[in-house]
């Protein structure tokens, strides 16, 4: 009897695709002294092996890319984007005219500019539920370029904004409060975003905390005013929002002591803090250098006819009355940094990214460049900030968020020293998302 050998021939996406990153600066995200002439091993969406050009050797069928003079780092996370805005200065406006565009157009084309600007993750902070939902999983089935991404899905509070009922949900008691989580949680959201929650009673806001930490869903809340802090850490808000809107020099020593007495109860974990203070701090040298809107990284995918309207509304930079009181309130930002950080709060990049001349392809790395330039955070702690602690804070640090063996290969590379001059990170030259190269510019 003949012996008859078939030979099976695997599509090529089903067979290992390997990549060797030989020869850069390795910052793998912990916080720890880079690694130089390092080499990352990569097989499909995998991180397999990390080490240097002396301990690591290259498998043969490797697709080899020369890293040498670049830092390589784990895929920065924004974690404060809105993709349904886009730099527009009518807010209202904006609503108005392109809410059927969010799903489709506006929140893809968002989601693709964070991804070259090398934001492999983002959290997505209020939006239409559907769209958001919808948006998040084109992505996730390859359908659109973008960022592994988290959605909070509607605001919650008091009682929306007339005209914006499509993303601020209101809440009207306590029942009320649990069912509006409850309805989100089953949606898949992945977190819970809270603001204004000085105008909600007690009992509202406990509720919502209470609602979501029992569907294993984390609270973001606003920290624009004393009374939204004092509230939020009452009832157990997990991440505070913002350094505040108030010209006020510093924060009241009874929310700092309430922090510290927050931070001391490490059975609770960490308390997270994203200041998002780039958005303030940098607005006066925007004002006198507008000629940093005409970046068209922005532009990308979207119609001539929205880009020109938003040109049209940020044409006069110095007279939005989004910003009017904005230079009064940078003298008291730095303080209320140090103030969180001496307080032992754990701070994360955001950046706000879509409000009014606020780019979702420059944004993060403009936040980088104030904590180090001008707040003084060593740029590995700043780095941390925008890879390992998001990460540890979603719930995926097994995954994402450093450059370590088995995690997802979310690695993103820039010519030059970042350590040194961290806004280099304007100009990534490589982006990989779950080993898939997005953008790779080295020469």
């Amino acid at each position: 009897m003949k012996k008859i050998l078939f030979l099976l021939i695997l599509p090529s996406f089903l067979l290992a695709q390997k990549k060797a990153l030989v020869g850069g600066t390795l910052i793998n995200g912990y916080g720890n002294e880079p690694i130089p002439n390092s080499v990352i091993i990569i097989e499909n969406e995998t991180i397999i092996k990390v080490g240097t050009v002396e301990s690591v050797p290259i498998p043969e069928e490797a697709e080899i890319i020369s890293t040498e003079g670049m830092s390589i780092l784990p895929g920065l996370w924004d974690m404060h984007v809105h993709l349904m805005i886009t730099g527009h200065a009518d807010y209202t406006y904006w609503d108005k005219t392109y809410l059927p565009l969010f799903e489709k157009v506006i929140m893809p084309a968002s989601a693709h500019q964070l991804l070259l600007a090398g934001v492999t993750s983002a959290r997505d902070l209020g939006g239409p539920l559907q769209a958001s939902i919808k948006t998040r999983e084109a992505i996730n089935t390859g359908k659109i370029p973008g960022p592994n991404l988290y959605v909070s899905g509607p605001f919650l509070q008091k009682k929306p904004y007339p005209g914006t009922e499509a993303f601020r949900w209101g809440v009207n008691g306590e029942k009320d409060a649990r069912l509006k989580v409850k309805k989100l949680a089953q949606a898949g959201v992945d977190c819970i975003k809270l603001i204004d929650q000085d105008q909600m009673s007690k009992a509202e806001i406990h509720a919502i905390v209470e609602e979501a930490h029992s569907n294993n869903l984390k609270v973001v809340a606003h920290s624009h005013r004393p009374e939204e802090i004092r509230l939020g850490l009452e009832a157990g808000v997990d991440n505070f929002e913002h350094t505040g809107l108030s010209s006020a020099p510093a924060y009241p020593e009874d929310i700092i002591e309430s922090i510290t007495e927050r931070t001391a109860q490490m059975n609770l974990g960490p308390l997270y803090w994203t200041p998002t203070i780039e958005v303030l701090y940098n607005h006066d040298y925007v004002i006198k250098n507008p000629e940093s809107l005409d970046n068209e990284s922005w532009h990308l995918d979207l119609p001539d006819s929205i880009v020109n309207d938003i040109k049209n509304s940020i044409r006069k930079p110095g007279e939005l009355p989004y910003f009017q009181l904005t230079s009064i309130r940078k003298p008291t930002l730095k303080t209320k940094f140090e103030q969180l950080k001496k307080a032992g709060v754990v701070m994360l990049i955001g950046t706000d990214s879509g409000v009014p001349m606020k780019f979702h392809s420059q944004s993060t790395w403009n936040e980088l460049d104030i904590w180090v330039r001008e707040l003084g955070v060593p740029p590995l702690e700043a780095i941390k900030s925008a890879t390992y602690w998001p990460a540890k804070f979603m719930g995926v640090e097994d995954k994402v968020g450093t450059i370590s063996e088995g995690k997802q290969a979310d690695i993103i590379g820039v010519k030059g020293d970042v350590l040194r001059y961290i806004s280099l990170l304007q100009n990534i030259d490589l982006v990989l998302k779950k080993g898939k190269i997005y953008k790779n510019e080295i020469q």
